[in-house]
């Protein structure tokens, strides 16, 4: 499964890029808002730090004009996926640009009907939402199940790319139905390390270690 980081901190970016675990990053307004930089800068310099698909989204509601905004978007660099809201337009929008070969991620999904369309319409990626979907009494889980099942019924190639992660056992479950992409934020890629078991171990093994008076070099 590929890991994606869900952020516009570049700071943050460049850190998680340096272990080499890193296949993409994700962006939506509300990420550009906090991060208080200016969006189009933003997105250039993350697809210099990370070579894998870098998402980032339009605003506008209409086709036409999420096509003047697209062709910004990807002018970019090549690696940018420009990102479009799950609505008729929105899937227009992505017909034409998978057909001119533009990566799209097609957002907001929250149901296996929409995930159908998405794929129908070409998308490189549909970033269904577990953890919104869990807030408002449904299953994530269940949602990412269903998806897998149609398109591996029909041999779709659309990556289904898991957001709106909150934890890490939803990177877990994820992984066991088969989804192809998780993107988190940084605080759950972190998360995914940590284990005590794993810390005691360090520990014991440390105090071990010095009482042979050894030096590796």
């Amino acid at each position: 499964m590929k890991f994606f980081v869900d952020t516009a901190d570049t700071n943050d970016i460049r850190e998680l890029a340096e272990t080499g675990l890193l296949d993409g990053v994700t962006t939506n307004p509300s990420l550009i808002h906090k991060a208080g930089r200016d969006f189009l800068d933003v997105v250039k310099e993350i697809c210099a730090i990370v070579p894998g698909p870098v998402s980032a989204e339009v605003v506008a509601l209409d086709h036409e004009t999420m096509m003047k905004e697209a062709e910004t978007l990807r002018k970019i660099a090549d690696n940018v996926a420009v990102k479009v809201p799950l609505t008729l337009d929105g899937l227009k929008t992505c017909r034409k640009l998978t057909g001119d070969g533009t990566m799209v991620n097609v957002t907001l999904c929250f149901s296996a009907n929409q995930a159908l369309l998405a794929a129908k319409a070409g998308a490189t990626f549909v970033s269904p939402f577990v953890g919104r979907h869990d807030d408002v009494g449904f299953d994530g889980m269940q949602l990412i199940s269903d998806i897998r099942l149609i398109y591996d019924n029909y041999d779709f190639a659309t990556e289904i790319l898991v957001a709106s992660v909150r934890h890490p056992i939803h990177v877990l479950e994820s992984a066991k139905l088969g989804a192809d992409v998780a993107t988190m934020p940084p605080a759950v890629i972190r998360q995914l390390v940590k284990h005590p078991l794993t810390d005691k171990g360090i520990e014991g093994f440390l105090a071990d270690w010095a009482k042979t008076g050894q030096k590796i070099s």
